[in-house]
């Protein structure tokens, strides 16, 4: 029985970014569910993702891009049939560490010069990429024309999100694989070969190149890893 791949997007993205990957999965012969991830807060949003692998019948593969990493690292505890875990130019915190604290554990990112920042009612604030600099900061890979449209669709990052610290989380004990870009203007690079050492992962890819927005820019390297996930017996 073939693994159901569940894929959470991150920040400034939303699920059909991942249409190339989930192609190329598709032709694979694999069941896709690209699931909802709100960005409102760290444990919400796994709380959410973990109700929906409850309903999923037999292995799961739980794959995680940016923000998203953060959110399988939680919502994957204590679901017995999430078989692998694969970090898309993903966070993996550790317990008690935010995705603010990990994006600046290195230096590199660019990001805080680039957000859009819109005041809640409830005193927290949503954080958006500004639009004319989020080709360059986010997808400097990714086509002008396409890039514009992802710019107008991005869904913002809520700042409780960005400073929950995770729980314990689930790469302890759940195989993972890593994929990040050399490029990353969001994530240093050094972050994410830190967090795939860290998490001692079975494989660790480094797209040369490639920016933070590689579910869309490199579709068949991320489908690749995905798939090596899938079929290992790790």
């Amino acid at each position: 029985m073939k693994p159901t791949i569940v894929l959470v997007h991150g920040a400034f993205a939303e699920s059909a970014s991942w249409s190339g990957v989930i192609q190329r999965l598709h032709t694979d012969g694999y069941p896709v569910v690209a699931a909802p991830n709100p960005l409102r807060s760290l444990s919400g949003d796994a709380a959410v993702v973990s109700s929906l692998l409850a309903t999923i019948e037999g292995p799961v593969v739980l794959v995680g891009h940016s923000y998203g990493g953060a959110v399988i690292s939680n919502a994957a505890v204590g679901h017995e049939n999430v078989k692998a875990l694969v970090f898309v130019a993903a966070f993996a915190p550790e317990a008690g560490e935010s995705i603010g604290e990990l994006s600046g554990k290195f230096p590199g990112s660019t990001l805080g010069e680039t957000v859009h920042e819109v005041p809640l009612a409830d005193g927290t604030v949503d954080l958006y990429i500004e639009q004319a600099k989020f080709h360059q900061q986010f997808a400097a890979d990714v086509p002008a024309e396409q890039a514009v449209i992802d710019a107008a669709v991005q869904r913002p990052l809520n700042t409780t999100a960005l400073n929950e610290g995770s729980g314990e989380p689930a790469w302890r004990t759940v195989p993972s694989w890593f994929v990040y870009p050399e490029l990353d203007r969001n994530i240093p690079l050094e972050a994410h070969r830190f967090m795939a050492e860290r998490a001692s992962s079975h494989l660790g890819v480094e797209l040369p190149g490639a920016s933070h927005a590689i579910p869309a820019s490199e579709p068949a390297a991320v489908a690749g890893v995905i798939l090596a996930a899938a079929t290992s017996n790790a």
